[in-house]
């Protein structure tokens, strides 16, 4: 079983923190998916993922080979057998997305308090639901493990 990692984002925008956790995925030799809510913020990412120094080969969910993609940005779940989950604005995991993937990152935006609040009831739901959980801040310009499923802080806390 995974476990659900909370990426409270303060710093570094979404694009940056997005390619070191795909980088650090493949790395590690997992399929990655990118679960949005949004295709132009899929898109957006597509061209910075392109735009970026260093090769991280991907695509946008809908081509005729979506499961062949190490890294598939899409707004629905599945698709290329990914192990880690990279969750933005607000999209949906389940408890059942954490036990079948190595890890699920939830990325959400410091500065915007209904992503903060959504981020909260996501952990509750998921640490209810007996998934293992971190929560990570970067308020110190360093990424710092705040919380896990052992303590009873909720992200942002």
């Amino acid at each position: 079983m995974g476990a659900a990692y909370f990426y409270h984002l303060t710093r570094n925008p979404l694009d940056v923190t997005l390619a070191t956790l795909v980088e650090k995925s493949l790395g590690a030799g997992w399929r990655v998916e990118v679960r949005g809510r949004v295709d132009q913020t899929l898109q957006r990412l597509d061209a910075s993922l392109w735009q970026r120094e260093g090769f991280l080969p991907h695509g946008i969910a809908g081509g005729d080979h979506d499961a062949d993609q190490p890294v598939l940005l899409t707004t629905a779940a599945g698709g290329n057998g990914a192990r880690c989950i990279l969750a933005i604005e607000g999209a949906e995991v389940s408890a059942d997305d954490i036990a079948a993937a190595e890890r699920v990152c939830i990325l959400f935006d410091g500065h915007d308090g209904a992503a903060v609040a959504h981020a909260r009831t996501q952990w509750k739901a998921l640490t209810d639901a007996g998934c293992a959980a971190q929560y990570w801040s970067e308020d110190s310009g360093r990424w710092e493990k705040k919380a896990d499923t052992d303590d009873k802080k909720t992200p942002g806390a």
